[in-house]
């Protein structure tokens, strides 16, 4: 099948796969040839696609993924390839969110409210899903 994989300013993947794996907001799911039509809403993590067995992986941070029987596309707020992402930042990045999420706010950022609360969630499941990517581009 055709999977196209778009952010707002840049093609990553347009190939012919066999399968697709995506992160949508109520969990992953998986897309083969076939497939009933689906138009759903992404989540943060990693989007996997095979062809053979040669498996490939991207991170996507939101967006949208049509599905057709013949056709996987995804519009993504941002996307990134294993070796475009700086695994040493994404940790520094899950760290500070982290300690946001503990309530030990890091550079004297006491006193902050709710609002703070889901920007180090989001955070944080922004910078899971980089490291998750980047740690299978390590692995191979």
């Amino acid at each position: 099948m055709k999977f196209e994989l778009a952010t707002p300013s840049r093609m990553l993947v347009s190939d012919e796969v066999d399968e697709v794996v995506a992160p949508g907001i109520e969990g992953y799911f998986g897309v083969l040839p076939g497939h009933a039509a689906l138009l759903t809403t992404l989540g943060n993590g990693r989007v996997t696609y095979r062809t053979g067995r040669e498996e490939k992986h991207l991170t996507v941070l939101g967006g949208f993924a049509e599905v057709q029987p013949e056709r996987v596309i995804i519009l993504a707020e941002v996307a990134e390839a294993p070796e475009e992402i700086d695994l040493a930042r994404a940790e520094r990045a899950r760290q500070r969110a982290e300690l946001r999420l503990s309530g030990r706010h890091p550079q004297g950022h006491e006193g902050e409210g709710e609002i703070d609360y889901n920007r180090a969630l989001a955070a944080l499941e922004r910078a899971l899903a980089r490291i998750m990517v980047a740690d299978r581009l390590r692995v191979g």
